[in-house]
């Protein structure tokens, strides 16, 4: 090897970095394995055997030895919400994969949240995350928030991500008083008691009002220093690439600031939208949407999409947010507009709205390379998933949030199939699949393979008493594991699996020319396994660590395991 590095007329040839003695899984369909990698500036530019790649290295080459370890490419996260992980990740968590505390334990949430409070006395606003009833008259009141901390805002963020919970502080921090709101659409979704007075639940398009009242306060050093410790939190998971699914210009502006600091480590691309905000085109919006297209374009910070909703995902119904011909409208002008459109929808009915509309899209505008989305896909009819791929829409889709013995989302009288991750891949669509974090608590993609692999059946004991709460998520609010399976033909095989959240959510993302696979010419975004995920029995799939995430050449990331 001394002497291959050492050749004359190799130096100005050598790369940078050599992995050697690996397990490496490309996604690459002409060959799918290597053992050995090679890197120069931040692309991959040798993939082959460990003989191939050391004779690509010079006397300066750094060499990596991956002693047998599994690489696969950098997880791409289709849907992600970076800046509400951030504040998550801040501030107290009452839902985590062991345990959940709801309001139904009154002493035990009081005595946690005031716990964190008196352990953090320097935040002027502190944040949490928790499962509550977002099904009125059994929402809970900003009272029991006040018991615990009467003289800061508290705002707590519903697992569903559309709700918030506010004890009075905030509400008064916000500016909500016992008037109704100027926004019609934003006062529908302000809870009152039956005086008028605001009763600290704020649903659906409500949020923005929280959103600019208190969290867009937030000193911008601030926002930036808990990005900076999300985008880390990211890295730990492999996660290299994420799609930021709700956002606004200055949203993006932080990651370009970030990026500036060269201390953003994943590449982002993010989507105009606000929680179940029924969107306008307004010269306000429309300017916005082009000064992000113009500005932000590039592999690390992008923009040029933007985020609808059909419905939203509180009450024991999803509200819908649009009307059929309105919604279309609006999709086939944004589309002539050359923006990639993605919609979130629960509901079956709005599933199909969206359908229709972006057919409308396409045989009213010219072609082009579209890449419309559809986010979630719980409830399908047949009819509808085979015009998936007729249409070429993308299904973006979280499989951590399955499965109950319904499924996801099932809020139907008679339940119907959900997750038909299979039956949607027959049907030509492109799988892209993602976290939705801080929705699904932690943003672990082998959770999700784990459970695109299994369809496990889990039961949450703690969320028996809260209304509205949609599902028993795999390792989620201390749900457990039954042993049954829901529709195991639904099933996808681990590479199946893989390759939705790396190469299909590239896809969906406009980055598949840059990752998704190990190719030469892309970029070096790859994370190092603890075992052989293609490999292991089924159920350890979610057992797997990252020992080492790298982002376009870049170790972001080494796990204590790497280190020893």
């Amino acid at each position: 090897m001394l002497i291959l590095l050492t050749a004359p007329g190799r130096l100005a040839l050598a790369s940078e970095t050599l992995l050697l003695h690996g397990h490496i899984y490309t996604g690459n369909p002409r060959a799918p394995w290597a053992a050995a990698l090679s890197v120069s500036g931040s692309r991959i530019d040798g993939v082959g055997t460990d003989e191939e790649i050391v004779k690509r290295g010079g006397p300066k080459s750094r060499v990596v030895d991956l002693h047998g370890r599994t690489v696969i490419p950098g997880i791409v996260d289709s849907h992600s919400h970076v800046l509400w992980g951030a504040f998550a990740l801040r501030g107290f968590n009452l839902s985590t994969p062991e345990w959940t505390i709801t309001p139904d334990q009154d002493e035990r949430l009081v005595e946690a949240i005031r716990a964190y409070a008196a352990a953090h006395r320097t935040e002027p606003i502190v944040f949490g995350r928790a499962d509550f009833s977002t099904v009125p008259p059994t929402t809970p009141g900003h009272e029991q928030l006040d018991r615990a901390l009467a003289d800061r805002p508290i705002v707590i963020l519903n697992t569903s991500g559309h709700a918030y919970w506010l004890n009075a502080a905030a509400i008064s921090a916000a500016g909500v008083t016992n008037r109704p709101v100027a926004d019609p659409d934003e006062e529908r979704g302000v809870i009152r008691d039956a005086s008028g007075n605001p009763s600290g639940m704020f649903f659906e398009a409500a949020m923005e009002i929280v959103y600019r009242g208190i969290l867009a306060r937030v000193a911008e050093e601030e926002q930036l220093a808990m990005l900076r410790v999300a985008v880390h939190h990211l890295n730990t998971y492999g996660i290299t690439s994420v799609v930021n699914a709700t956002g606004n210009l200055r949203e993006i502006g932080l990651f370009a600031r970030l990026k500036e600091r060269g201390q953003l480590t994943v590449r982002t691309r993010t989507a105009f939208g606000a929680v179940a905000v029924r969107q306008r085109l307004t010269p306000e919006f429309l300017s916005a949407l082009e000064e992000a297209r113009r500005r932000y374009h590039d592999a690390w910070v992008s923009a040029n999409l933007v985020k609808l909703f059909a419905d939203g995902s509180t009450g024991l119904v999803p509200p819908l947010v649009y009307e059929p011909h309105e919604f279309a409208d609006l999709v086939v002008e944004l589309d002539k507009r050359g923006y990639q459109i993605m919609t979130h929808t629960q509901r079956i009915d709005a599933l199909h709205m969206i359908l229709d509309a972006y057919q409308r899209a396409l045989e009213t505008n010219p072609p082009r390379d579209r890449r419309m989305r559809i986010e979630h896909v719980f409830l399908a009819e047949n009819a509808d998933i085979a015009r998936f791929g007729e249409l070429g829409v993308i299904a973006a889709m979280q499989p951590t949030f399955c499965c109950s013995e319904n499924g996801s989302f099932n809020y139907l009288p008679q339940p119907v199939p959900t997750d038909q991750w299979r039956s949607l891949k027959s049907a030509g669509a492109t799988l892209a699949f993602g976290s939705d974090w801080p929705c699904t608590w932690p943003p672990d993609p082998f959770v999700g393979m784990q459970e695109a692999v299994t369809r496990q059946v889990w039961r949450a004991p703690g969320l028996v008493g809260v209304a509205g709460e949609p599902f028993d998520g795999s390792a989620q609010a201390g749900a457990v594991a039954t042993g049954d399976s829901y529709l195991p033909q639904e099933r996808l095989s681990i590479q199946e699996a893989v390759d939705a959240y790396t190469q299909g959510a590239a896809y969906a993302a406009f980055l598949d020319d840059q990752v998704g696979t190990l190719e030469r010419g892309k970029e070096a975004d790859l994370a190092v396994l603890s075992q052989n995920i293609l490999a292991v029995p089924a159920l350890e799939i979610s057992k797997t660590r990252v020992l080492m995430t790298m982002v376009g050449g870049r170790v972001v990331y080494r796990g204590e395991e790497w280190k020893r």
